[in-house]
């Protein structure tokens, strides 16, 4: 049977790349190619597919990249696989999208080697982390063992994650739908945990600690 694919990601070059090389498989169709959270939705909703292979962050559109675009797709059709191609690399923001209830989670610099591997296990209903994935999260868990590490909730990590990509509190509480109070204040706690004092800290962490693409 051949797997329908509906794959996102916001640069053209990497999404004809991962077409070719999913089309390169006999066994896999991709059934809709789109570049946006929004336009994703929208695909989901007009074609029938057996699985959705998204970057994490994609920026553009009235819904939220990120772990508000996998909640939602998680809520609205919670049977749907999904798999995450990524270039994030910090534990933190990994275990956040592993926690929405993907499938699949491989880095982008995986993708020529292992995504094949990737699509055949979740399409068996088997769960699939990629080799670099994998050695990310096992460091991160050494090194929790060795020194207590702050641990930030979903939410803040987000929210951080959004305000150093370069979103206002009010864009991020737009996108959202949290209130601009909600969101200033869970950009507070994380900050906080983080000991950082202010937005240039953020900035620094964020691109110090792989949260960003």
């Amino acid at each position: 049977m051949t797997l329908r694919i509906i794959l996102a990601d916001d640069h053209p070059i990497v999404r004809s790349g991962v077409r070719t090389l999913l089309e390169n498989h006999s066994q896999t169709s991709v059934v809709a190619d789109v570049s946006s959270p929004a336009e994703l939705i929208e695909a989901i909703h007009a074609h029938p597919c057996d699985i959705v292979l998204t970057d994490f962050s994609m920026p553009g559109g009235q819904v939220a990249d990120g772990l508000h675009m996998l909640g939602l797709i998680r809520r609205r059709w919670p049977t749907l696989p999904v798999i995450v191609l990524t270039m994030v690399n910090n534990a933190g923001v990994l275990n956040a999208i592993l926690a929405t209830g993907v499938r699949g989670l491989l880095g982008k610099s995986d993708a020529l080697t292992e995504l094949t591997l990737a699509v055949q296990a979740v399409s068996h209903g088997r769960d699939y982390l990629s080799s670099a994935i994998r050695k990310t999260l096992d460091i991160a868990r050494a090194g929790a063992s060795l020194s207590a590490q702050p641990v930030l909730s979903k939410r803040e990590t987000e929210v951080l994650r959004l305000f150093a990509s370069g979103f206002t509190v009010s864009e991020i509480a737009s996108q959202l739908n949290r209130s601009v109070k909600t969101i200033s204040r869970q950009k507070m706690d994380g900050m906080a945990k983080l000991g950082l004092k202010s937005d240039l800290d953020v900035y620094a962490y964020a691109r110090e600690h792989g949260m960003l693409t």
